[in-house]
């Protein structure tokens, strides 16, 4: 397990980042306008399925290889926080995508095993967990502690943990809210374009700071 010190403020960098409307939210909202509660609820357990696969790849390969290697580490570090920078810039110049997301009409309604896969396939393509997990996940471990791989692996069963939590707020919200959210376009851009300012803040944090021990 890492330091305890480590570990918080991981918990409080993933929830920062998993609160940011990106494209797993904008998928579960979607999902949740036009097939309810349900269909939300379904696309965060298929999108939360979806980030563990990310989760087991990094623990096998990118953790293994920064163990051995600072060099690497330092290389994919930098990266990704430039990587992150954009992502936030592109979230800032999108912050009305909510907005649009929210006024999309209603769609028919898809199998439960389709929906799930669906959002699966979303977590697994996520870029914005993809950065996250290869370049912050390993300055949040202790390599003199070895097991470096199992340590990855606790972090992202915990970034896991907590976007399963706010994701279902944001399903169930989407789900029963849909009008009052719609009148609410100011509102939504705002959320949005903060976001993508605290993105580009992680990723200058992820670049400045963080070395493997």
């Amino acid at each position: 397990m890492p330091p305890t010190d480590r570990l918080l403020t991981f918990l409080l960098a993933s929830f920062v980042l998993i609160v940011i409307p990106g494209p797993s939210v904008l998928f579960t909202i979607g999902r949740a306008l036009s097939s309810g509660r349900r269909g939300g609820l379904l696309s965060v357990a298929g999108n939360a399925t979806g980030v563990f696969v990310q989760v087991l790849a990094v623990a096998v390969g990118v953790g293994a290889l920064v163990q051995r290697s600072t060099e690497l580490y330092t290389a994919i570090k930098f990266v990704g926080a430039g990587y992150l920078i954009y992502l936030g810039v592109q979230a800032f110049r999108h912050r009305h995508a909510l907005s649009t997301a929210i006024a999309a009409p209603a769609k028919g309604l898809a199998r439960p095993r389709r929906m799930y896969v669906d959002a699966v396939l979303v977590g697994v393509a996520n870029p914005k967990t993809i950065v996250f997990f290869t370049v912050a996940l390993p300055q949040f471990t202790d390599r003199s502690a070895g097991h470096v791989p199992l340590q990855l692996m606790f972090l992202g069963a915990a970034f896991t943990a907590i976007a399963l939590a706010c994701d279902s707020v944001w399903a169930v919200a989407a789900g029963s809210a849909r009008e009052w959210l719609a009148r609410s376009p100011r509102r939504l851009a705002a959320i949005g374009g903060t976001g993508g300012v605290a993105i580009v803040g992680l990723g200058v944090t992820v670049a400045v700071s963080g070395r493997a021990n």
